[in-house]
């Protein structure tokens, strides 16, 4: 097995409020390897975008509270308050970020190739590495390097699909579609060459044909160049289509991870099952889970999922070890589950 590109280990942290600490994260682990797109799926609030904001470091630091655990990123501690340098070459460059809402990811006031001209200025793969306070220099944006990123824009803007790149650059943000908007997103995300891609939620503002577009497209230009990319989703359609691995998230803790296949074919916490039941059946049913989220402020101890949970049991009151419950399947539970699914074929009929 190759070294992990990013290990997320034991990860606790919360937010101070009104209400006292916010709990958001508890000991939550994640793994991804080089050219792997994984899907980080839950509820609303379970601590997605939390988790991937932290990997960034784009938290708020004057009400960030980190309690334990550590994020690296080949070898770069992404929460060390003395790695700063190193920290800036990663972030933008080789962690990039596709935003939830295409709609207000770009400025209104400055055509589109200001924009990514702006962001090819410092975080273009040509532009010399320099840790620390910048040279004079190294401020201002040499002829030779702005031709050969113009190139690079324009090739990029090709390979995302774009109509026409040259007057693409010349339009405002409001002149082009949804859908063309969040392919700039991941164009201006695969510029700087990164080796991982955050993508929260990317096609929440889009229509469903749009969707799959996107989707699509992001697939390929991930397989195509080698880039791993963290798919931040509660939608489990758009986990089956593109995603190699899932990894379920809940209040704040991971719960299950496992090869997609086997994720929808075997799943064996009782929340990922209890998720899956939760789907539009085809005639319009849906099987909710019972019980509400629980209190950041005040979470239950050991596993969070148990008071919903219709199998708890008193050893659920500390966090269940790591078991396994295939070769590259991994689930925190005191009783796994071995459920009996419908093949995955008639699953990606059930989610499309």
């Amino acid at each position: 097995m190759s070294t992990p590109l990013l290990t997320v280990e034991n990860l606790s942290l919360g937010f101070r409020g009104d209400g006292g600490f916010a709990h958001v994260l508890d000991g939550a682990n994640l793994t991804m390897r080089r050219g792997e797109i994984m899907g980080l799926v839950g509820e609303s609030g379970c601590g997605k975008t939390t988790l991937a904001s932290a990997i960034l470091g784009v938290l708020p630091r004057h009400s960030l509270e980190v309690r334990g655990g550590r994020i690296d990123f080949d070898g770069v501690d992404m929460l060390s308050a003395t790695a700063a340098p190193r920290q800036e070459a990663v972030r933008g460059r080789r962690v990039t970020f596709i935003p939830q809402d295409p709609f207000t990811a770009l400025n209104p006031v400055f055509t589109i190739g200001q924009q990514i001209d702006e962001l090819m200025k410092w975080k273009s793969p040509l532009r010399p590495d320099v840790p620390g306070r910048l040279p004079a220099l190294l401020t201002r944006y040499p002829k030779d390097r702005r031709r050969q990123d113009r190139e690079k824009i324009l090739a990029t803007l090709a390979a995302v699909q774009l109509p026409q790149p040259e007057q693409m650059l010349r339009k405002y943000p409001h002149e082009v579609s949804g859908g063309q908007r969040q392919r700039l997103m991941i164009a201006m995300a695969l510029l700087p060459e990164p080796d991982l891609i955050i993508a929260d939620e990317p096609t929440t503002a889009l229509d469903v044909t749009i969707q799959a577009q996107i989707l699509g497209l992001l697939r390929r230009l991930a397989t195509e160049r080698g880039v791993a990319v963290m798919l931040t989703t509660h939608d489990l359609g758009s986990a089956y289509e593109i995603c190699d691995r899932i990894t379920v998230m809940y209040a704040g803790q991971e719960v299950e991870s496992a090869p997609v296949d086997e994720f929808f074919n075997a799943p064996s916490h009782p929340y990922t099952a209890k998720l899956l039941a939760s789907r539009p059946e085809g005639g319009g049913g849906m099987t909710g889970i019972p019980g509400e989220l629980p209190s950041f402020y005040a979470p239950p101890p050991g596993c969070r999922f148990a008071p919903r949970c219709d199998r708890a049991q008193a050893t659920c009151a500390s966090r269940p070890p790591v078991a396994q419950a295939g070769p590259a399947h991994i689930v925190r539970c005191v009783d796994p589950l071995s459920c009996a699914h419908p093949p995955v074929g008639q699953i990606k009929e059930s989610l499309a």
